[in-house]
This record gives structure tokens, C-alpha cells and sequence, in this order.
């Protein structure tokens, strides 16, 4: 079925429109579970304080690998079947992760749990595919907003969770709704079978030659990998801080903290709204301007629980109204291939998360918090620079 008729015959209603969105940010969400948790995981098999963001960044290499390995096959395998075996293999991955017994099966399993989350990623250019393209912009703003969603509400709601049921049974939690979610798309998730027939060494080859021959999907991708790193580092650093003096928070106390980045869900739609008008580039500038002005604030941060609730919402909302815009942009290139496109964006930026979570301690150790906030500065300082330098005068696809 083409995806003419697709979009024709299923549509994307409201109904579907929530269970997309739904299963995008449960899925999403495993890869955030951890950021909250890194201290009690990391105490509990004997991993040293100052690699303890690790756990994290082995989510996010997880997710790197799925996008690269997983996600192409979108553009040829029928994207039903492809979507239901990732979910069932995420499902192993986390109950895996929650009985690991040291820190080798930890790593191994963490890998898998980033590695099949990337079906959220699978579910995206599928919705894409299911709207018109005068909707288009607005429709993945929508669905985005779900995994947004799960991003954001993923630090609080395992904080919380934590306290009643360890950081283990945080893992198996998400394994059950991920459960439900793949028992439920059985009945929801319409087929569709690509017309392409690449090999998979073609489909994985093709990446790098999209990178480099797509510029906006380049630029896009460089924009979002700069201002992830500085989301990875705020999210996994401000919990650290927070369990030390002055502030000496509980988990509970780190959970009502990450609430205020929950906020952010709410720049999706808005974002996505603002592209469908034409408006990418002031909507980019102004994306990447309030992550420096988060960044900023932030500083403050080591003394004043204040700067950091101010600066976690505007890292937040800066993120997602430029995550959706890149991904609207992206979209508009070339339908045939969006589950690609959506890989190497998805792939890129993820590659500047796993970066950001690996410097977190290394630089909280030796510089403090303010190490860590000029380092998030220095990231969105050089998307901006670079936005403002490329296509000057374009004003799609900035």
C-alpha cells in the first residue's frame, strides 16, 4: 500500500494519534529511567562515583546503534511487524536489566534496552507517513508530544518509584506498560509495506551518504546533537548535585526537581505549529538562544535550588521546540526515505547526548558545578553561532 493510499485509507485520528504518542513516550522514557537513579544503581554493583554516569551513557549508545541497525529497516521491512518485534526484544532488555547481577550483564543489558527503545523511532515517520502534508508539521508535534513527554516525566516518576520499589522495580514497571502497549498494537498499527527493496548493507551504507550529501538534515542534526549534550549534561549533573550539601535532597525531593522539566512537553506542539507556518529559522534561533539563557541561570545552580528549577525548564522547552522543528524540516525532504532521515538525525544528536552524560562526571569531579554549566554553554553557544553563519538567508531548513 502506498503511502497515499495509507494516509487515505487509516488516517491519523485522534485516537491513534494518542496511542502513537503513548507508545512513543513510554519507550522513550527507558532511556531516562536511569539519569535519576545513577547513584543507588551504581552503589548497588560496586561502580565507582566518579564513572557513574556511565549507565547512562550506555542507554544512549544503545540508542545510537537501533538508530543506525534498527530504524532503516523502516524503509523496507513492513513497518507493523518491524515496530512489534523491537518492542518484544525491549521488553527482554529491561526485565534483564532489572535482574542483572553485576556490572558486566548492567552494561550489556542497558546497551539492549537503548538499542530496542529506537521502536519509538519506528512509530515517528510512521505517523508521518499516516498525515497530510499540510498537517504534517502539526501531527508530529503531536505524537513528539508523547515521547517528550516520557522523556520528561521519566526522571520524576522514577524518583518517586525508587523509594517504594528500588531502582529494579522501576525496570520491570517498564516492561510491563511496554508490555501492554505491544499487546495493544496488535489491534491499533495499521501495516505498511514499503515499496523500496534495498539490501541491508545498502540501507546502513546509505546513512553516511545522507549525512553528507543532505544539508539540511546535516545542519539539523549538528543544531540538535549541541543542545542534547547540554541536556544530558544538566539532567544527569543537577541530580548529582542536588543529593550534596547545600541542598542534601531525597529521591523524592530529586523527583518534585525533575518535574519542572515536564514543562517542556508543552513546546512541541507550539514548535511544530510555528514550522507548518514557515517560521524554522526565528523558531531555531530562538530554540538554541533558551538553552544558553537555562545554561546561564544554571550557573547559580550549586546554591540556589531556584536557578536550577528556572534553568531545567528553559533547557527543556529550548530541547523539544527544536527537536520537533528539526524533525518537521527533515520530513519534508524525501517521504520514501523518512525512516533514514529520521536515523541519522536521531543517531547524530544521540552521539552529542552520549557525550554530554560522559563528560557529566568527569567534569562535575574535577571542575564542580560550574564546570559543568560552562561546558553546557559551550555547546547551544556554537549551534547558534553556526545557525547564524549557515544559509543566512534561507529561511527553511536553517
Amino acid at each position: 500500500m502506498s503511502d497515499q493510499q495509507l494516509s487515505a485509507t487509516n488516517g491519523l485520528g485522534l485516537g491513534l494519534t494518542t496511542f502513537f504518542a503513548l507508545a512513543c513516550g513510554a519507550l522513550a522514557a527507558n532511556l531516562y529511567y536511569a539519569q535519576p537513579l545513577v547513584a543507588p544503581i551504581a552503589q548497588s554493583v560496586g561502580l565507582d562515583p566518579s564513572v557513574e554516569s556511565a549507565i547512562v551513557t550506555a542507554a544512549q549508545i544503545g540508542y545510537g546503534l537501533g538508530l543506525v541497525a534498527l530504524v532503516p529497516l523502516g524503509d523496507v521491512v513492513e513497518n507493523r511487524s518491524l515496530i512489534l518485534a523491537t518492542m518484544a526484544a525491549n521488553v527482554v532488555g529491561l526485565v534483564g536489566f532489572a535482574l542483572a547481577p553485576g556490572l558486566a550483564a548492567l552494561f550489556a543489558l542497558m546497551l539492549v534496552v537503548g538499542i530496542t527503545s529506537t521502536a519509538a523511532q519506528m512509530l515517528v515517520p510512521l505517523a508521518a507517513h499516516l498525515a497530510p502534508p499540510a498537517a504534517r508539521g502539526r501531527v508530529v508535534g503531536n505524537v513528539m508530544s508523547g515521547l517528550l513527554g516520557g522523556i520528561l516525566i521519566a526522571r520524576p516518576l522514577a524518583s518517586f518509584l525508587s523509594v517504594h520499589i528500588g531502582w529494579r522495580g522501576v525496570f520491570l514497571a517498564s516492561a510491563s506498560v511496554v508490555t501492554a502497549i505491544m499487546l495493544a498494537s496488535l489491534k491499533l498499527l495499521p501495516r505498511r509495506k514499503p515499496v523500496a527493496s534495498h539490501s541491508y548493507p545498502y540501507l546502513v551504507a546509505s546513512l553516511g551518504r545522507l549525512f553528507v550529501h543532505e544539508p539540511v538534515l546535516r545542519r539539523r542534526a549538528l543544531y540538535h546533537a549541541s543542545l542534547f549534550a547540554s541536556f544530558s549534561l544538566f539532567w544527569t549533573g543537577a541530580p548529582l548535585i542536588l543529593l550534596r550539601p547545600p541542598h542534601e535532597l531525597t529521591q523524592t525531593g530529586i523527583a518534585f526537581f525533575a518535574l519542572s522539566g515536564v514543562l517542556g512537553v508543552f513546546a512541541a506542539p507550539v514548535a511544530g505549529r510555528l514550522a507548518d507556518r514557515g517560521h524554522s529559522r526565528t523558531g531555531t534561533l530562538l530554540a538554541i538562544g533558551t538553552v544558553i539563557a537555562g545554561f546561564a541561570i544554571a550557573l547559580a545552580g550549586a546554591h540556589s535550588l531556584a536557578a536550577l528549577v528556572c534553568a531545567g525548564i528553559l533547557i527543556d522547552l529550548g530541547v523539544q521546540a527544536n527537536l520537533v522543528i528539526g524533525q518537521r524540516e527533515i520530513f519534508q525532504l524525501d517521504p520514501a526515505i523518512r525512516n533514514r532521515l529520521n536515523a541519522v538525525y536521531m543517531a547524530t544528536f544521540f552521539t552529542g547526548g552520549a557525550i554530554g552524560s560522559a563528560l557529566t562526571s568527569p567534569a562535575l569531579d574535577r571542575f564542580g558545578w560550574a564546570g559543568v554549566c560552562v561546558l553546557g554553554l559551550g555547546f547551544p553557544a556554537a549551534a547558534f553561532l553556526y545557525a547564524l553563519l549557515s544559509e543566512r538567508g534561507s529561511r527553511r531548513g536553517l
